[in-house]
């Protein structure tokens, strides 16, 4: 399977496991959402990014429609967000090669 794929596919197994799945629509609540960070994200650089202890202030900033619970498209927010963050680091530690570097 390609790399993308497996992505893909990881992101909306991820949610599923966590969301509850009373009624039509799956979502996070408050503690669904924490068990997520605590268990899918482990470098220390992206924990960095979330903290778990004031999940208030990360379901805020989560849930776009204020009904207080994070749905699959907040979630793919929250995920596309963190890629971005971790790009963003690896482009500050290495970005840029040296000119003697390049192929000729």
């Amino acid at each position: 399977m390609a790399r993308l794929e497996q992505v893909i596919i990881s992101i909306v197994d991820i949610f599923m496991e966590y969301a509850d799945d009373e009624g039509k629509k799956r979502k996070l609540n408050k503690e669904e959402l924490k068990m997520v960070f605590e268990k899918e994200i482990q470098s220390d650089e992206l924990k960095g990014k979330i903290n778990t202890d004031d999940i208030e202030e990360a379901m805020e900033m989560l849930d776009k429609n204020h009904d207080g619970e994070v749905n699959f498209r907040e979630f793919c927010r929250c995920v596309s967000a963190l890629a971005r963050s971790y790009y963003q680091s690896k482009q500050g530690k290495g970005g840029k090669k040296s000119k003697g570097a390049q192929p000729q």
